[in-house]
């Protein structure tokens, strides 16, 4: 099976501050991980060099008082065109000038380096929960610093000698917009809507990349643009829609983190757009370039030779490979070498291309300190030289790591007040479920440093007094004990769910490249997904599991632990209390347990609409939204819609106004509402702010996400939140003036807990 098995926790020195210089005792913590198999776009390439073997000022481009153009163009005068084309793969560095490498990893949610390459062992790293669960915290404080965790990390894998790697280019975050809950790598985004995936793109990026006035942490390599949302077909598919959805929805989360995260890095996807192929599509210099100022931008993996075969624009490779220089590639995770030097001698470019493609690659090398004196960079300070843990082994970490689990977690259902679960009243508490002591990784997360299955979270919170009687259900002898255990218990916790990795299984953590490695099987389950492969459908097969074990026994609790949506009518309909996560925290079974009986009060909110039914959406290739996607246009009634989440307390939201009745088109306001907790429990409310355009000029959205706020409440605590309102996020796309439009018009301001659940409005005026 792929999982992370019977994980242990251990206790570790104190706290460590994100900017404190630590060092790390030479003892190897990894030597008992098992080893698994290499990622296929993690290259080794020029070591980073030690401190004391850069002096400063060698040359001139290692002078930080010299203007950021003349170092790179000093940089590139003394290259050699073999070390000009080398710096276009993922390799920067040139070890003849001792300029380091930035190197690359995969990190939407935790750096990767599970995989051992030329003999070395996997690297253990901190492994929050998939992105639709880091949006369901709706705490943009909190991601930043999630992503202040990678970012740390990163450096310090890079600038330990023994690790030997360079990774100090994470790729991510994942800005797509899940439009369609069939889609195969939704649990890699953050949710449905532009603006919360925005928003948390935007705070990714700032922990990443650190708070420094002059240096980064680490980079973020967004991906993947644009409008990458379907699997079949996705080598030759077109994504096609107009220049309002493009504006308005499809390439929000990405202006938002070039414009206001500061990122400077993307990845085009495999995908064209409108019949136009991303990686060659002219938009990538004339905005992404020219507009938003990124500097660096990769293809994907092997999308280069798809332009020949199968979408035949191009008559070979070098044709290819020329094609995306001058589109504005300028890193290839593909073959193009030996076509740039053919390139050369034929004359289809020159080494002047190379230099300007080159020249906005070394500006992140710059931003990252690596062309400086090592002793001005504050970031160089993290390595390995003493005492202390590694950062993943710290109490800074792990409590960061178990915050978001736990406020990762939706309550979707509790009647009447069934949870949480009283100790005291519970001699016996069945564990079912062939995800009940698993905790599973997906393709893109990384080696934990422990993981907390849901059997042994409740365990460990049920205390000695409670009796657990575990049951996998995954054989017919495990049905039998499983039903046995469900009746013979006063309460059952069924945990059911996805497999992230389905078909896939080599990837385990305890497999080697012996055991079968790199061997990719079909998915079995329609309604699991992954890259490559988008669902068949959203309804659960193991929900059947729950529908025996509530004949033995109907006070059920169900965990769904989810990287989508599922139609889980029945379960709601019958079931007392559910609960979900998204897969692949390693404090999956901590954060489940403490909500389970009380410990932590649930505060999640959802960030996709989960229909009841695939028959509500519209066909998986209709990028139109206006057809039926997401809460803004969804027809019908959803299961849950989106932004809902409950709380085992009880929250009024009262007293809505504004900092002032009128808006300027070139303005903002406040919008303020007053949160009272009316329960008996501390909780966390997230106040959600929507706007509606009744008397537009051109179709709008039903209701948009404009502003959101979690907020923490002790029981009969009240407090004002603010939610600031510019007059640029009511704009629309104006195709004829090409550029945004506010309009003169009366605004509907709506504040509620979901999508669904809007109960107060007024009304301003935009002039």
């Amino acid at each position: 099976m792929i999982a992370w098995r019977h994980g242990v926790r251990k206790q570790v020195p104190s706290r460590v501050s994100l900017g404190t210089e630590i060092h790390l005792r030479k003892a190897d913590p990894m030597k008992n991980l098992p080893a698994v198999l290499a990622s296929a776009l993690l290259l080794v390439a020029a070591p980073v060099l030690p401190a004391q073997t850069s002096p400063a000022h060698r040359y001139p481009f290692n002078d930080p008082s010299l203007p950021a153009a003349q170092r790179i163009g000093n940089l590139l005068s003394l290259m050699t065109t073999d070390e000009k084309i080398d710096c276009l793969g993922t390799q920067t560095g040139v070890p003849r000038l001792g300029v380091p490498n930035i190197g690359a990893s995969e990190g939407i949610h935790g750096v990767v380096q599970r995989e051992p390459r030329f003999g070395r062992q996997p690297v253990p790293t901190t492994q929050f929960p998939q992105p639709p669960g880091v949006g369901a915290s709706w705490d943009p404080d909190l991601v930043r610093r999630a992503a202040g965790v990678e970012g740390y990390e990163a450096r310090y894998i890079t600038q330990t000698p023994r690790y030997n790697r360079q990774i100090l280019m994470l790729w991510g975050p994942q800005s797509d917009l899940d439009r369609d809950p069939r889609w195969g790598r939704s649990e890699e985004v953050y949710g449905e809507d532009p603006f919360l995936n925005g928003t948390m793109a935007v705070a990714f990026i700032h922990g990443l990349q650190g708070d420094n006035p002059k240096y980064w942490q680490a980079a973020a390599l967004l991906k993947h643009f644009l409008a990458n949302e379907n699997e079949n077909n996705r080598n030759s598919s077109s994504s096609n829609f107009d220049q309002r959805l493009f504006w308005e929805y499809y390439s929000v989360p990405f202006r938002m983190g070039f414009l206001e995260g500061g990122a400077r890095a993307v990845m085009a996807s495999y995908n064209a757009w409108n019949g136009t192929a991303m990686a060659v599509n002219p938009i990538l210099r004339s905005i992404v370039i020219d507009k938003w100022g990124v500097d660096v931008i990769s293809s994907d993996g092997g999308a280069v030779r798809l332009l020949v075969n199968p979408r035949h624009l191009f008559p070979n490779q070098e044709a290819a490979v020329v094609a995306c220089l001058r589109a504005g590639i300028n890193q290839y995770l593909d073959q193009y070498r030996d076509q740039l030097h053919q390139a050369l001698k034929d004359g289809s470019i020159t080494e002047a291309d190379l230099d300007n493609a080159l020249r906005r690659k070394f500006r992140i090398e710059i931003k990252l300190g690596l062309l400086d004196p090592p002793a001005s960079v504050p970031w160089t300070k993290i390595h390995e030289t003493g005492d202390l843990p590694a950062p993943w082994n710290t109490d800074r970490d792990r409590s960061i790591s178990e915050k978001l689990a736990l406020e990762s977690i939706v309550l979707l259902k509790n009647q009447n007040n069934f949870l949480p679960l009283d100790k005291s009243k519970i001699k016996s508490i069945a564990v079912i479920g062939p995800l009940a002591n698993i905790v599973h990784w997906d393709w893109y997360g990384g080696t934990p440093p422990y993981a907390i299955t849901p059997l042994e979270g409740i365990q460990t919170e049920a205390g000695p007094g409670v009796k657990v009687n575990f049951a996998a259900y995954d054989t017919p002898d495990g049905e039998d004990a499983a039903l046995k255990a469900a009746s013979e218990s006063d309460v059952a916790v069924v945990v059911i769910g996805n497999n992230p990795t389905c078909g896939d299984e080599a990837h385990a953590w305890y497999s080697t490249p012996s055991e079968g490695g790199g061997i990719t099987l079909p998915c079995t389950v329609p309604s699991d997904g992954r890259e490559g492969r988008d669902r068949e459908s959203i309804d659960l097969a193991q929900e059947q599991i729950v529908k025996q074990v509530m004949v033995k026994n109907p006070h059920t609790v169900l965990m769904l632990i989810a990287s989508f949506p599922f139609a889980i009518n029945w379960s709601e309909a019958h079931v007392p209390a559910i609960l979900t996560m998204a897969q692949s925290s390693q404090d999956e079974g901590t954060a489940l347990a403490k909500v389970l009986f009380g410990d932590d009060n649930p505060g999640g909110h959802l960030v996709r609409t989960w229909p009841k039914s695939a028959a509500q959406l519209p066909p998986s290739m209709d990028y139109n939204i206006r057809d039926g996607y997401t809460y803004m246009y969804f027809k019908g009634e959803p299961l849950y819609p989106f932004g809902y989440g409950l709380s085992y307390t009880t929250f009024k939201l009262a007293n809505l106004r504004t900092s002032s009745p009128a808006l300027a088109a070139n303005g903002s306001l406040n919008v303020a509402v007053d949160v009272t907790n009316i329960g008996s429990r501390a909780g966390d409310e997230v106040v959600q702010l929507y706007v509606r355009h009744p008397h537009s000029e051109v179709e709008r959205p039903r209701e948009e996400l404009e502003g959101f706020e979690r907020v923490r409440l002790g029981p009969g605590q009240t407090r004002t939140v603010e939610i600031p309102l510019p007059a640029s996020r009511l704009a629309y796309w104006d195709e004829k003036s090409q550029a945004f439009r506010v309009e003169a018009e009366p605004v509907t301001v709506m504040i509620g807990d979901s999508s669904a659940n809007l109960p107060l409005a007024t009304t301003i005026r935009v002039r």
